[in-house]
């Protein structure tokens, strides 16, 4: 019920409104937001690389209703490729179609994310589209499927492990040699489309990560690029230990290397988790979102444990 509240909030426009103008939810939210701008962004990464760890930056935004919106943030998303690129940063980007302006024309959509790719690809840098609530999965799943039917190799996907037609999409896109990040799911799903109870989600998570280290392999065990351009095929996102404890016995038993399987994680979340897995010879890599569009990234956190909602009332109770 509490998960199910956060998350409508996180998409409610009164709420904004009223939590954005609070200076004490802002600072609350830089726990996992790692700042306004690109350059406090590239700081935290650079810290992160000195800790052994890639990045892959987000520039925070989404459900933008209008085209003018849309082409400025595939604008900002050029300038910070061009940015990023030339900072020696070891990161990549991800980025979220509704953003681009998927609400309004899924043509619209596509036209910014093929700027954005072959502008990556001069670099030999991956861009991932993160997957984001049931409605616009198809539109999204179109968008990448045509990108690649163009020669586009450098675009990567998302998918969520609570929603029932994630194995039927996992396998089709490994047929096309998709490059899949793993993730449970974060947005409020209709029983009908989604499992409702955690162990189910937790069970197709670990039957989908299977599907992908098998792919990984056949695919030739790629390790992550040395810059951190590039990760390998299998990234496995998630702070469930016992999801990285199946991962790594699914790998072992299938003889991925360690460089080849990747693990991803949010920034703000179990630092310790992250080094220990880079220690024992993993690629890990940590999602570190920026900019002023963090509201409803900052609410999906909050729902996903309630830790990080007394986190947020203990802040507020300060002020």
């Amino acid at each position: 019920m509490l998960r199910a509240m956060l998350l409508y909030l996180s998409k409610a426009t009164w709420t904004r409104r009223i939590i954005t103008g609070w200076g004490v939810a802002r600072r609350a939210a830089a726990r996992f937001v790692a700042g306004d701008t690109l350059e406090e962004a590239l700081d935290v990464a650079r810290g992160l690389n000195a800790r052994g760890l890639f990045v892959t930056l987000d520039h925070l935004g989404e459900d933008v209703t209008n085209a003018e919106e849309a082409a400025a943030a595939a604008q900002e998303y050029l300038a910070i490729l061009d940015r990023l690129a030339a900072s020696g940063v070891r990161s990549n980007v991800s980025l979220k179609l509704t953003q681009l302006g998927l609400r309004v024309a899924q043509e619209l959509a596509l036209d910014h994310m093929r700027q954005i790719a072959r502008k990556a690809a001069e670099y030999k840098m991956l861009v991932r589209i993160d997957m984001e609530d049931s409605p616009t999965i198809d539109a999204t799943l179109a968008v990448y499927r045509t990108l690649r039917g163009e020669g586009l190799q450098n675009v990567g996907l998302v998918i969520q492990s609570y929603l029932y037609r994630s194995e039927e999409d996992t396998r089709s896109l490994l047929e096309q040699g998709a490059r899949i990040r793993l993730v449970k799911g974060a947005y409020n799903e209709p029983p009908d489309l989604a499992y409702p109870r955690k162990a189910d989600v937790d069970a197709n998570y670990d039957r989908l990560a299977r599907l992908i280290i098998e792919h990984a392999l056949q695919a030739g065990a790629e390790p992550a690029s040395a810059d951190g351009r590039f990760p390998p095929v299998a990234a496995m996102a998630t702070h469930d230990e016992a999801r990285i404890a199946a991962a790594k016995a699914c790998g072992k038993e299938l003889g991925l290397p360690r460089q080849a399987l990747e693990f991803q994680m949010l920034y703000g979340i179990r630092a310790d988790l992250q080094e220990a897995l880079a220690a024992e010879g993993y690629p890990v890599r940590v999602y570190v979102p920026f900019g002023t569009e963090w509201y409803a990234y900052y609410m999906r956190r909050l729902a996903e444990r309630p830790a990080n909602l007394w986190f947020f009332l203990s802040n507020l109770l300060r002020r």
